[in-house]
């Protein structure tokens, strides 16, 4: 089992880092999320059934994890974050506005932070339902307020 474990957080781990990225500002933070989520994993391993694909199992526990443990500390501001607030928002290198995306998607709350996580992560609208717990239509109308949202906060028409 402990093999099979393995396996499955090695090919999976990008999106564990993904979340960590999302969820947490400084390097260090991300490092203990993602050693959480990996802690946390493990624990719910044994009950897992297959019912669903293991990416949607990992998403939706990792998920869970970041949120949760983010409700219980309150994060500072990150240096980055200052930084592309005054920033000039019109350099268009594809770092700067990778980073200005991830700057936009910090500013939401935890579940459209989630949504637009997974959607970024190419997941359709019913693998998204199942990890949030919600049906695909409130998806589509989730999905088009958060688009909407960073159109906005990045000044894109």
């Amino acid at each position: 089992m402990k093999e099979k474990f393995q396996e499955q957080i090695f090919q999976h781990q990008a999106l564990i880092h993904k979340i960590c990225r999302m969820y947490r500002d400084t390097k260090e933070e991300r490092e203990d999320l993602f050693q959480e989520i990996i802690f946390q994993l493990w624990k719910a391993y044994p009950q897992f059934q297959g019912r669903s694909k293991i990416s949607t199992w990992m998403y939706r526990i990792g998920l869970n994890t970041a949120i949760a443990t983010f409700r219980k500390k309150q994060i500072e501001h990150s240096a980055l974050q200052d930084q592309l607030e005054i920033s000039d928002m019109t350099r268009d290198t594809e770092d700067d506005r990778r980073d200005r995306l991830f700057w936009a998607i910090k500013q939401m709350n935890d579940a459209d932070r989630a949504i637009i996580t997974l959607y970024l992560d190419n997941l359709n609208y019913r693998e998204i339902s199942e990890i949030m717990g919600v049906s695909e239509n409130y998806i589509g109308v989730r999905l088009n307020r958060i688009k909407q949202k960073i159109r906005k906060r990045l000044n894109i028409k």
